[in-house]
């Protein structure tokens, strides 16, 4: 690493163009940071939440058009028969919530820890439906939390802290293979072995410390190795391919895309426009869904958010690989203009003696 000379007496201070430079890369790179941290909380809104309605058809019809004109455009909602079939949906990550009119006394049922947020949105749903309840002397309207989050983490927040260390623990490992580690076999043995590693002590540390998970202690395990090699090693295969442009172009599809819309803290639907389908094409994203679903669905639901991750690393190894098979070549290349007396290629010409 080059060390910039002291400056002597002799030595002209800087341009002011090259201040000015500075100051104008100092200004874009802090509104990219903003802009991509800010806005997906500050545009964040309920839309196209799925939720079931269960009850008649006529009962279904009534609560969604009440929704709706509540909530214009925030609910998908699916109709079912009875609550069995909306508990059913809720179980496997197909919807967040319900609302119960199969007895003729609407009831709401949610997951809190399929999302805090949307959590928040049902209970919402639930007391104007009990205000319309109490304009109709009707009994009040009961609430029910199917899938709860842990009593010792009531707000989930360990869940939501745990996206960005996720994806730094990945950034961390990238750099520090590529410069403390040569050979691509030694990089990627490297990373899987610190995924490993790293997923049982992140999970042991929001599962039996912080009291942030239920479920089987090795699913979660799994599924933070899995989201951190997929991280890591998608990194290194950029990194091996395309040298340093390749690894700030990994850090900022992680970090400043990946992370603000994994919609870990929210809900993926809540995310503005596009932004929550593309957050849940990225590690990040997916490695969060596949976290809740271990933790509190027995893997419901974590088919999508497997698959995500496996292709971004394998798709991290193929790059390893074709990086370090350029390199190679071009090592070969450079050695054959190279021609040493102990070379097997070499050719020693005698001097004639006069």
């Amino acid at each position: 690493m080059a060390v910039q000379a002291p400056l002597t007496a002799d030595t002209p201070p800087s341009p002011w163009l090259t201040v000015a430079r500075a100051v104008v890369l100092l200004t874009a790179s802090i509104s990219v940071l903003l802009t991509a941290f800010a806005w997906p909380s500050v545009r964040s809104s309920v839309h196209d939440v799925p939720i079931a309605v269960a009850g008649p058809a006529a009962a279904v019809e009534q609560v969604s058009t009440a929704l709706d004109q509540r909530l214009p455009g925030g609910f998908e909602i699916t109709e079912v028969a009875d609550t069995a079939a909306a508990e059913r949906l809720i179980r496997d990550r197909e919807v967040y919530g319900a609302i119960d009119v199969s007895s003729g006394i609407p009831r709401v049922i949610m997951a809190s820890a399929a999302g805090t947020a949307v959590a928040q949105t049902l209970n919402s749903v639930a007391t104007a439906l009990g205000q319309a309840q109490a304009q109709g002397a009707g009994p009040a309207v009961a609430v029910r939390d199917l899938v709860t989050l842990p009593a010792d983490d009531p707000r989930g927040a360990g869940l939501a802290a745990g996206s960005l260390p996720l994806v730094m623990a990945g950034l961390l490992a990238a750099l520090l293979l590529t410069r403390l580690v040569r050979g691509t076999t030694r990089r990627v043995t490297g990373a899987l072995a610190f995924a490993s590693t790293g997923g049982l002590a992140v999970a042991a540390i929001l599962q039996f410390w912080l009291g942030s998970l239920n479920g089987a202690y090795w699913a979660n395990s799994g599924a933070v190795a899995l989201t951190i090699a997929a991280t890591s090693l998608s990194i290194l295969g950029l990194e091996s391919l395309l040298g340093s442009a390749g690894f700030g172009l990994g850090a900022v599809a992680m970090m400043l895309i990946g992370n603000p819309l994994s919609g870990t803290a929210t809900a993926p639907e809540m995310l503005p426009g596009w932004s929550g389908i593309l957050g849940q094409l990225l590690p990040p994203g997916a490695g969060g869904q596949l976290l809740r679903s271990t933790a509190f669905f027995d893997g419901r639901g974590a088919t999508h958010s497997v698959i995500v991750l496996l292709t971004w690393l394998t798709l991290g190894v193929v790059l390893c690989l074709a990086g370090g098979l350029r390199a190679r070549r071009a090592a070969t290349v450079a050695a054959g203009f190279v021609r040493t007396p102990s070379s097997p290629a070499s050719t020693t010409f005698a001097t004639p003696r006069g």
